[in-house]
């Protein structure tokens, strides 16, 4: 036993391993303060909020906020059917952290130079089920292939109807697909289509991340699939979540 874990050797090459050796905790000190930890993002504190109610430092609270959310990045679901609304949304670019800029530095949580949509904004492709499976990613950008890379596979001609709104990247890989879709144009006042053919219940989601993400006052954006994941897993566990749950999902 080391540092309070038994070790175990592998008789094929000998190497010793314990048993957080290949997960995002592997390493971390101070196990008897992660409990306290994972309370901490079941309640989306603030780095600042978790150090305090954990006790360490806050440069330590962010390292161990993302090595928390590493395996929850890549845990989503594989399948979509039936009834899937798809819809985009757009987080202000944020470069926080670095220190060389192309721009001039703004304030945390700031607003984009050019007003509508711009290289300022980073889409995020979210796709909901009336099942409550989810699928989303940061996008590159909004080209047929970004949406292709993230939808191909989890959706098929044979068992999906698609709503969405008029996008020319998602009308291009559902008619390349040959995936039947449903246009709900809300600027045309689509909101429903024969009632049950919506885009509410995505854009319901998108606007209860937006809400979420907005508490933390501007979030870097190699970070946003972390968040992403921590919504996800926020929402699909809702008030059952127990800090538990939340250790052991990061510890995958």
């Amino acid at each position: 036993m080391a540092r309070g874990l038994w070790r175990y050797k592998c008789l094929a090459c000998a190497r010793t391993f314990n048993a957080l050796t290949g997960t995002p905790l592997a390493r971390l000190r101070k196990r008897d303060r992660w409990l306290k930890f994972a309370e901490a993002l079941n309640g989306s504190e603030t780095v600042r909020a978790a150090a305090v109610r954990t006790g360490i430092d806050k440069s330590t609270s962010f390292r161990w906020r993302h090595r928390f959310l590493k395996a929850q990045k890549d845990l989503k679901d594989q399948r979509l059917t039936g009834i899937v609304e798809v819809d985009e949304c757009f987080v202000l670019q944020s470069r926080k952290g670095e220190r060389r800029l192309p721009r001039k530095a703004r304030k945390r949580g700031g607003k984009a130079e050019k007003p509508g949509l711009s290289s300022e904004q980073t889409p995020i492709l979210i796709a909901r089920d009336r099942y409550g499976h989810h699928l989303d990613a940061v996008l590159h950008n909004r080209s047929e292939d970004a949406v292709n890379a993230v939808l191909k596979g989890a959706v098929s001609n044979t068992d999906v109807l698609l709503c969405m709104d008029g996008d020319p990247a998602l009308i291009a890989f559902a008619k390349a697909e040959a995936i039947e879709y449903e246009l709900i144009l809300a600027s045309h006042g689509e909101h429903v289509h024969e009632k049950v053919l919506h885009i509410q219940t995505v854009n319901s989601y998108i606007s209860r991340f937006k809400k979420w993400l907005n508490r933390f006052n501007g979030v870097a954006t190699k970070y946003l699939p972390n968040y992403l994941g921590w919504r996800r897993m926020l929402e699909k566990s809702a008030a059952s979540l127990a800090p538990e749950h939340c250790l052991a999902a990061a510890i995958g």
